[in-house]
């Protein structure tokens, strides 16, 4: 069995570096470069889009930090990392990688949509998708029941960067939440791996 995990400790690829951790199989990691080796025909061979991260696992190839957790979720069963509530599971991934991530960018952006064409708009708009975000991390302990699973990776990553850089509102129950997940050996593994990889700014 192979697994090659092709990432850049300045990226969305964290996320699925932190996935890896949890699962305690062996596999690599390799580091790509924005614009050189990211762009390289060899990798464009396994994600034309030339982005990170991508995942390969015996020669199977699988891109998106959602699909990347939700597959060794279920590759690695015995990793336990599938939500004890599949509903929920399902539900907060999703979520996560359309309602939320779409909905943060925008604001970050400034982009801005009629209020009469809400309805249109897959999420809506910003304060209901981070009060149905709100209310998910406040009635269990994870978010998908009271085991940690891949949907608290996914869903923790993005309120944890939400909260390090202001792109979401902090409430009680979404630092309550992230609290309970920040400090997993798992996590603090793999940021420490690509921590030391990012250039340190001249004192």
């Amino acid at each position: 069995m192979t697994l090659t995990l092709y990432t850049n400790p300045m990226s969305r690829g964290r996320i699925a570096h932190w996935m890896m951790e949890e699962l305690s199989q062996p596999y690599e990691v390799t580091y790509l470069d924005y614009g050189t080796t990211m762009k390289a025909p060899e990798y464009l061979a396994i994600n034309p889009m030339g982005k990170v991260p991508a995942l390969v696992h015996d020669g199977k190839v699988v891109t998106e930090c959602a699909a990347i957790c939700l597959y060794v979720a279920d590759a690695f069963p015995d990793a336990g990392m599938m939500g004890e509530d599949r509903a929920s599971f399902y539900r907060w991934m999703l979520f996560a990688a359309g309602p939320l991530e779409h909905a943060v960018t925008n604001k970050a952006f400034s982009v801005k949509f009629p209020a009469e064409r809400e309805g249109t708009i897959g999420y809506g708009n910003f304060d209901q998708t981070m009060q149905a975000l709100d209310t998910a991390v406040s009635k269990t302990k994870f978010i998908a029941g009271d085991r940690f699973s891949a949907a608290d990776v996914y869903v923790g990553s993005q309120i944890g960067w939400g909260l390090q850089f202001g792109t979401i509102p902090e409430t009680e129950a979404l630092r309550s939440y992230w609290n309970r997940i920040k400090d997993r050996p798992a996590r603090l593994r793999a940021d420490a791996a690509d921590d030391a990889l990012i250039p340190k700014k001249p004192e």
